[in-house]
């Protein structure tokens, strides 16, 4: 039984050094940008709101298709510009790469951002032809598993381009995240919930899925990527659930910079 929710949603507290996260991600993904030069398409405008902006990173040669990632932070915190370096798997393996930022709470509510991450995912798409894998961390992995749910804000021509999406450390149930003290700013209630949580809802029919976690991960985590998989299985997806070891909270999503790492290749259906 859980009697302190704060600490069963808390990450850093629970990782060796993890307070040096986020701060470890700035450095790598600005160096990044630098790197790609011409190939980073920065602080494109998909929206009206000042965070209504997405980065788009295009690999050498012609784009083989669309990747989005979307970030974390409880939907609180962060933006686009922590994650640029994630792009470089995708990228080496021929894939564009769109990283949007959005409008954060307690200025936003989050049906409002499942809206606009809708938006920017459409505004890339409409850039960049063929298939769209779609993934985000924590977060952003409720993002994610939200753009292939029911009442998704994608048409359903974008949505027929969606090959496959993988949640990373997903928040797919948010009624637990209502007992936290950063509801306070969130402001979850019973109907948000109800709307917003993909494990409530159902999947776009034929939908493949990978819920991505880290074996390190604290269980609350590891929980709610085992019952969106478990759940949508139920309802017709094609969903797989891997728990990767090593891996924390923070780490789950360094092998989005490799080629070759297993998270991009089953990212990419490769």
């Amino acid at each position: 039984m859980i009697t302190d929710w704060d600490d069963a949603y808390a990450n850093a507290a629970h990782i060796v050094g993890g307070d040096r996260w986020p701060d470890a991600w700035v450095e790598p993904a600005r160096r990044w940008r630098d790197a790609c030069g011409a190939r980073a398409m920065l602080d494109l405008p998909y929206g009206d709101a000042p965070r209504n902006r997405y980065d788009l990173f295009l690999p050498e040669g012609e784009p083989r298709g669309l990747t989005v990632f979307i970030h974390g932070g409880y939907w609180l915190a962060l933006d686009k510009s922590y994650w640029s370096h994630l792009s470089r798997g995708p990228l080496a393996r021929g894939f564009a790469v769109a990283m949007p930022s959005y409008t954060l709470c307690p200025e936003n509510r989050i049906g409002g951002i499942t809206r606009e991450i809708g938006a920017a995912v459409t505004t890339a798409a409409a850039r960049i032809s063929g298939p769209i894998f779609i993934t985000g961390h924590s977060a952003g992995g409720h993002l994610a598993a939200r753009m292939i749910s029911a009442s998704s804000p994608l048409s359903p021509e974008i949505a027929a381009r969606v090959a496959h999406t993988v949640p990373i450390s997903a928040l797919a149930d948010l009624r637990p995240l209502m007992r936290t003290e950063m509801n306070a700013t969130l402001h979850i209630d019973d109907a948000e919930a109800a709307a917003e949580s993909p494990a409530l809802l159902g999947p776009f029919p034929g939908a493949r899925v990978t819920c991505w976690v880290g074996a390190e991960e604290r269980p609350e985590f590891r929980r709610q990527s085992a019952l969106l998989a478990n759940i949508w299985t139920g309802l017709g997806a094609a969903t797989a659930l891997v728990e990767e070891a090593g891996r924390h909270h923070f780490n789950v999503i360094d092998g989005l910079e490799d080629p070759d790492h297993p998270l991009t290749r089953t990212l990419l259906c490769e």
